[in-house]
């Protein structure tokens, strides 16, 4: 890498380089210009060919992604006030096969339209907006969340 394209972010390319690679395509060519300038202008024509067969194939591969990716979107009629569970993707300290990853439940406070959702933590009163796509309708009964600690000592 030169000291030129270390400073510009760019090659240099001087008036003799470039005399001299046209020096040497006209050479290969048998010294016919004409044959030159219309090898080089198939040359563009090939470039610009292959490059829209990569834009159109690009175009293609994320119209495909997207669809598999809308496909798996889980369709959920969230209603405020319901309980849910909140998935915890980021617990990777301490991996464990038989530790859950939802945690709560939580109280759904509000439903965006575009899927966010608003959750309240009733153990601390802390309000907080998640995707809606990691939460699950909470089925479980509802059971007394505070713990009453009795300490029970000999009279």
């Amino acid at each position: 890498m030169s000291p030129y394209r270390l400073v510009y972010g760019k090659a240099c390319h001087l008036p003799v380089e470039l005399e001299h690679k046209t020096f040497w395509a006209v050479k290969k060519l048998n010294f016919d210009l004409q044959k030159a300038g219309s090898a080089r202008l198939l040359q563009l024509n090939e470039l610009e060919e292959h490059r829209m067969f990569s834009y159109e194939s690009a175009k293609l591969y994320k119209e495909k992604t997207k669809a598999w990716h809308d496909k798996r979107i889980q369709k959920r009629e969230l209603i405020p006030g319901a309980e849910v569970l909140l998935f915890n993707s980021r617990l990777r300290l301490f991996p464990r096969k038989l530790k859950s990853r939802w945690s709560g439940p939580f109280k759904l406070v509000k439903v965006y339209p575009y899927g966010a959702v608003d959750l309240l933590d009733e153990r601390t009163g802390r309000e907080f907006k998640v995707n809606g796509q990691r939460v699950k309708q909470y089925w479980g009964e509802s059971v007394a969340r505070m713990k009453i600690t009795t300490i029970l000592s000999e009279p």
